[in-house]
């Protein structure tokens, strides 16, 4: 299966690109999407970018499910709203590709790669190095992209065996006794 990761971000959008086979991991590409080209105060111009920046991500590389980070209140309202706003050009990007998406907040991509929610970005740099063997350490951005693909790639697989081992659809009936569903 092959994963694409997405750390959203209005500046810069990380993206990295993991296959996955069993338990094994390869590297395919990472980078960003830079927002640079647009005014600063040209938002939906740097939205544009964003949306168009991961379509074609997607179109060069074909990922068969994709990983997002969840954005949380900063201190600076409106940096989250921007924020948010750039998630939502990137999660559109992907729902319009017909990729099923995945959710992460950066403490669990963080436990995942580097086993504690608290790691810092050279941290989370140097484990999705190790883990993905590469020749040197990845930009920040990319090493949260891959990360959250990494995490996805994990996260997956118990998900797989979760669902194998019970039913986790709903019930397909219902008995209603005194107003209320059982």
């Amino acid at each position: 299966m092959r994963i694409l990761g997405i750390d959203p971000g209005l500046q810069r959008t990380g993206f990295g690109v993991v296959d996955v086979q069993g338990a094994q991991l390869a590297y395919v590409a990472s980078g960003t999407i830079s927002t640079g080209e647009a005014a600063k105060g040209n938002l939906p111009g740097r939205l544009k970018l964003i949306f168009s920046g991961v379509a074609e991500v997607m179109q060069r590389y074909q990922p068969e499910a994709a990983s997002v980070e969840i954005v949380f209140v900063n201190v600076n309202p409106q940096s989250t709203l921007l924020l948010g706003q750039a998630r939502g050009a990137a999660l559109a990007a992907l729902v319009h590709g017909d990729l099923p998406v995945a959710e992460y907040t950066a403490l669990q991509m963080k436990k995942a790669i580097v086993g504690h929610g608290l790691a810092t970005k050279s941290q989370v740099q140097e484990m999705v190095m190790r883990l993905l063997k590469l020749p040197g350490l990845p930009g920040k951005d990319a090493a949260d992209a891959l990360g959250l693909a990494i995490t996805h790639a994990h996260a997956a697989r118990s998900f797989a065996a979760l669902a194998k081992g019970a039913s986790l659809a709903p019930r397909a009936h219902a008995q209603y006794k005194r107003g209320r569903t059982y």
